[in-house]
């Protein structure tokens, strides 16, 4: 039998092969080598060095266990980075864009609307927001606690999801204290991803689905759409949290399953239209842009992996991808950081651009509707024109609502701003000949609304008085949640 060396002399090219393959080998015995690390790295970091208890609110004590995460979860009190549209700066959008305050005239976001900031101030800013009220005004139910604080799984495990629900948001203010976290996505003895909130359980349940059928990196993403989605509170006493997905989670399907049950949210002050006010359907416009068809997760972009010290883990400073491309675009795409900003902000820009002819738009024909019922105009020549206002405003909020400004899915974001343009015309349009039918002169000279101030006043409120009673609020009510949630906070695992 010939010898390697009499083989490769006489054919050069056996040679070659045998060394290809041998470099092969080599390399997938090192990939196994790495993945052999990899997952005895990640074995040792379940080590827990101290356990957790079921139900566990407290950021601080998960991070005795895992330092790393915990650590970078805390930079989300960070709120120095600004995107040209976002970021985690303080925007008060209601002085940036004062025809919100029109838009909102009559619900709470009329007193104040400010750029979202990370998780860590979830509970401070719930407490500090003009919305929730004061000490003589707050009338909100509990459901509104349910997606800021990872209080609220222990609380609701304790008293039943319906009872929280429709206790009031006031009452329970000495119980949820800490801001989201480690709790609300995390199992605390697997650290597996988990579903916290019954929502999104019960959601996907009426359509036939069970969570346990979903792939890890789809519960990347469903762990956000706990929160980070559209919901009403549905009985009047019960204010039960749901999410309106039954016919799908479109604009357009989640518009008509609202239509057939007939709900609104508030009447407007103004046009007196039953209006919907959008939470912030992430998930839902996420979902119809083409990552979402990729197969890329929420967590991919905005909680990428890091390594530190030799050991891979999840980065929990969540965030705008903006502020960290290298770790969350770059590993798919391979363009220049440059270009990749400003693709993003090309986007944003024509997204932009529609929403504020739509809140121009809006603004006028929610103010022209006034004029009309000033002047006698019934209700059957109005409603026609409440349903086009309704449905303009709805969709114009779907898309306004979202982060990133329509960024998860462009052409779905321009398509319902379209379509949002399209019946706020229209209303406009039946307006207008209503109007001269009542002999008002048109066009309508309309008020000067060109800061928050001066729309706040149009619409009516007493911002000296509403800000006067959230500090009577500060004074009392959370001073006290603060000093009962203190006396228990050595056993606050135990509830």
């Amino acid at each position: 039998m010939k010898s390697i060396q009499e083989l490769t002399k006489n054919k050069p090219w056996l040679g070659w092969l045998l060394f290809g393959g041998t470099t092969v080998v080599v390399f997938i015995i090192g990939l196994l080598a790495s993945s052999i690390v990899e997952r005895r790295g990640e074995s040792f970091m379940l080590q827990q060095v101290k356990p957790i208890a079921d139900w566990e609110p407290r950021n601080e004590v998960w991070g005795e266990n895992y330092p790393r995460e915990y650590e970078t979860y805390m930079q989300t009190r960070d709120t120095t980075f600004a995107s040209k549209h976002g970021g985690a700066a303080k925007i008060d959008y209601l002085e940036k864009y004062p025809e919100l305050v029109i838009l909102w005239a009559g619900f709470g976001f009329s007193r104040d609307y400010n750029q979202g900031r990370g998780h860590a101030y979830a509970v401070k800013d719930t407490r500090n927001t003009l919305r929730t009220g004061g000490e003589k005004t707050n009338t909100n139910p509990a459901t509104c606690w349910t997606c800021k604080s990872t209080d609220v799984p222990r609380v609701m495990n304790n008293m039943g999801a319906g009872n929280f629900y429709k206790d009031t948001w006031k009452k329970l203010g000495a119980e949820i204290i800490n801001p989201i976290g480690c709790q609300d996505c995390h199992d605390p003895k697997t650290m597996d991803l988990r579903i916290t909130r019954p929502a999104l359980v019960e959601a996907f349940q009426r359509q036939g689905k069970d969570m346990k059928d979903f792939s890890h990196n789809e519960m990347r993403s469903l762990v956000c759409a706990q929160c980070h989605v559209e919901y009403y509170f549905k009985g009047k006493e019960e204010k039960y949290l749901t999410f309106p997905w039954d016919k799908g989670f479109s604009a357009e399907e989640m518009e008509k399953y609202y239509d057939e049950i007939e709900f609104s949210d508030w009447t407007h002050a103004l046009s007196k239209a039953p209006m919907l006010k959008a939470q912030h359907p992430d998930y839902e416009m996420f979902m119809t842009g083409i990552h979402a068809k990729r197969g890329v997760s929420c967590a991919d972009c905005h909680m990428p992996y890091k390594s530190e010290g030799g050991v891979k883990f999840t980065d929990h400073h969540i965030q705008s991808p903006l502020n960290n491309i290298e770790n969350s675009c770059m590993v798919c795409h391979r363009e220049k950081t440059a270009q990749l900003v400003q693709d993003v902000y090309d986007r944003q820009d024509k997204t932009e651009e529609l929403r504020r002819l739509t809140e121009i738009t809006l603004a006028k024909a929610h103010i022209e509707a006034k004029i009309a019922w000033d002047n006698g105009a019934a209700e059957q020549e109005m409603k026609p024109i409440l349903k086009l206002i309704r449905h303009a405003q709805w969709r114009w909020d779907y898309v306004a609502a979202t982060n990133g400004l329509g960024f998860h899915a462009p052409v779905e974001a321009l398509k319902v701003l379209g379509t949002s343009i399209q019946k706020a015309e229209d209303a406009r349009r039946e307006l207008a000949i209503l109007l001269l039918k009542k002999n008002v002169k048109y066009p309508i000279t309309m008020p000067d609304i060109s800061t928050k101030e001066k729309a706040q006043k149009f619409i009516g409120l007493n911002m000296q008085e509403l800000r006067a009673d959230k500090e009577e609020l500060k004074k009392k009510s959370i001073v006290e949640w603060d000093k009962k949630a203190k006396e228990r906070q050595g056993t606050l695992q135990q509830y």
